[in-house]
């Protein structure tokens, strides 16, 4: 197999990858990376001392390719599907640029920061910081509600990288922090959901969906299918 990808059906920003690799139908093993497991985090400090993941292996080109945005231009680039993640337009690939890192920085981060703090002990808890990044989420729902009241996708009518980074960011924190009155942010995630290849992402992941630090608040229709 050409393409390894080392990651777990939970983690969010493996679902981001996830989707891109079945819209395009491209071919790849995946791995399992249980970072709670000595060995294999030793292994993975290894192939990437940073110890993130998803992490990309393409065995035939020896290329070690992290961080989910680089993965995605480098898919698309090296193992294109039938339609391009990123634009050929210079000024329509720099606006879908804008909107992945829109949704990993002011969407994806803060929800992070809300589960990631619930995993702490007690007295390590940081308050001050989970409301702060509750408050980020509400003002990135707002310019999502202004953004897909009037369209289809986060860059137009076709899907992009930058919908690859929205569905995981928008699942997950919409379970941690509601939308508030708002009606586009949650029809965009409905739209996202269902195309075969997020709900691929999502059926692989239901499994371990227990394992949520907020499995209680997750809505049954997504739990369940």
């Amino acid at each position: 197999m050409t393409l390894i990808l080392h990651s777990h059906p939970l983690a969010s920003f493996c679902w981001k990858v996830l989707v891109a690799l079945y819209e395009a139908g491209t071919p790849f093993e995946a791995r399992l990376l249980d970072l709670g497991d000595d060995a294999a985090r030793a292994a993975h400090l290894d192939r990437w001392p940073v110890g993130k993941m998803p992490l990309l292996i393409d065995e035939a080109r020896g290329e070690v390719v992290p961080e989910t945005t680089i993965i995605l231009e480098y898919l698309d680039r090296h193992y294109p599907g039938p339609e391009p993640l990123l634009p050929a337009a210079p000024e329509a690939a720099l606006e879908v640029r804008l909107w992945d890192r829109f949704f990993d920085l002011y969407v994806h981060q803060p929800m992070q920061k809300i589960v990631t703090d619930r995993l702490r002990p007690e007295k390590d808890r940081d308050p001050f910081g989970v409301a702060e990044a509750r408050a980020q989420l509400q003002v990135a729902y707002g310019m999502v509600e202004t953004r897909m009241a009037s369209r289809a996708w986060a860059c137009g009518a076709a899907f992009t990288l930058a919908d690859c980074a929205a569905m995981p960011a928008l699942f997950y924190a919409g379970i941690v922090e509601p939308w508030g009155r708002r009606d586009a942010v949650p029809a965009y995630l409905d739209r996202l959901l269902e195309r075969p290849a997020v709900a691929r992402v999502i059926a692989e992941a239901r499994p371990f969906f227990g394992y949520f630090p907020y499995a209680e608040a997750m809505p049954a229709r997504l739990r369940d299918g």
